[in-house]
């Protein structure tokens, strides 16, 4: 938590120095300076439109808490570059990558549940004072809204809260743990996502359908490829906010539906609002990929879809606070230790099943992050494939 006021409050003018950091950060990684070469050849540029909005909200520059925009990136934002992403995919490609994927993002969810039990209990062998709270105040109580985020969502971490009962202290630290330890394996992700060979060598992997998959979409891009209109750009954008509209009045509908007919559904998140408005989303673009719409992508759908995406990027970036791991060390060390356990899981299988990079990548995040951070870490190993 930050202990004063953030410099900036307008949220036009927090959004107005989120845009230059990231057009600061495509237009040095796209030169040609000698300097920068060297520079981006060492950090991915990713890694920067999403730490220096963490270093601004750090440093009291601006406070991802107090701003709104994080919610208006990943309610408006995100659902449109998910029709967008989706809007040209091969589904027929995507069948030949096999049941790995699977398989990595079930192995993704086994870390998790298992990950959190025996991180607690390696830590409090060390330090048995994390066992020493009272009711509200023990800690799994509050480790259990993290489980509870990291496999479902902010959804979930609610419900948690309500049936275990942690403390609003433990909860604020608990969010802490939550927002820093996934977020920095997050950025972990985006630094390997720049060299996937090397994880896929030691592996064995066979990443050859990825890559073919890749080439196809690369190759197709190419075939359609054109110079794009206003017309074209102004389909683009309706085909991405008219259906995120489309989504949140289906959401608006169904979530409250669910929630009061069909109250034990909301264990699996179907009350949330959130949920349907990226599942309608992502649906709409998939339905979309069958129809003439796909010939969009020739005029840079996806890339808008990626303007949007990295806007998320950034805003995520706000919402961590770097000096909130001096508040309560030891919490950090049971959310680090539970990720290491995670990490170790997926990693173990990937082994065994030679499993690409890709998947792990991305089966972590789909657990860890969720549909906001998993398209992020796709589109960074995707920039990484494609020619």
């Amino acid at each position: 938590m930050l202990a004063q006021a953030p410099l900036l409050t307008n949220d036009a003018v927090v959004l107005g120095v989120l845009i230059t950091i990231l057009a600061f950060v495509f237009s040095t990684s796209s030169s040609s300076h000698p300097f920068w070469k060297r520079f981006y050849s060492v950090v991915p540029a990713i890694l920067l439109c999403y730490f220096i909005p963490a270093l601004c909200n750090s440093f009291g520059l601006i406070s991802g808490e107090e701003s709104g925009l994080y919610y208006m990136a990943s309610r408006y934002l995100l659902p449109a570059s998910l029709v967008l992403l989706t809007l040209s995919i091969d589904f027929q490609g995507i069948l030949k990558l096999g049941p790995k994927a699977l398989i990595m993002f079930l192995a993704g969810s086994l870390g998790i549940v298992l990950g959190g039990p025996l991180a607690l209990f390696t830590c409090s062998f060390f330090f048995p004072e994390l066992l020493g709270g009272v009711g509200p105040d023990e800690l799994w109580r509050g480790l259990a809204t993290i489980a509870g985020s990291w496999i479902g969502g902010g959804a979930n971490q609610t419900a948690m809260l309500e049936v275990y009962g942690a403390s609003t202290t433990l909860f604020s630290q608990m969010i802490a743990v939550d927002v820093l330890v996934a977020n920095v394996w997050m950025a972990v992700i985006l630094y390997w996502a720049g060299k996937p060979g090397k994880i896929d060598a030691l592996f064995k992997a066979d990443s050859s359908a990825i890559q073919t998959l890749q080439e196809k979409v690369a190759a197709y891009r190419e075939g359609i490829m054109r110079m794009p209109t206003l017309p074209d750009t102004m389909k683009i954008a309706g085909v991405g906010l008219g259906i995120t509209g489309f989504a949140h009045l289906v959401a608006d509908y169904v979530a409250p539906y669910i929630g009061t007919h069909y109250p034990r559904l909301s264990d699996f998140s179907l009350d949330s609002t959130f949920f349907w408005i990226v599942v309608v989303a992502t649906t709409g673009g998939l339905a979309l990929s069958f129809t003439k719409a796909r010939n969009l992508e020739g005029a840079g759908a996806s890339r808008i879809g990626s303007v949007f995406l990295y806007v998320l990027v950034a805003t995520i970036g706000m919402q961590m606070d770097l000096g909130a791991i001096f508040d309560n060390p030891l919490f950090f060390l049971v959310g680090i230790l539970w990720m290491l356990f995670h990490v170790t899981i997926m990693l173990l299988v990937a082994f065994l099943i030679k499993a690409p990079f890709f998947y792990v990548a991305v089966g972590s995040q789909a657990n860890v992050g969720g549909a906001a951070s998993a398209p992020i870490v796709a589109a960074a190993l995707t920039r990484h494939w494609l020619p």
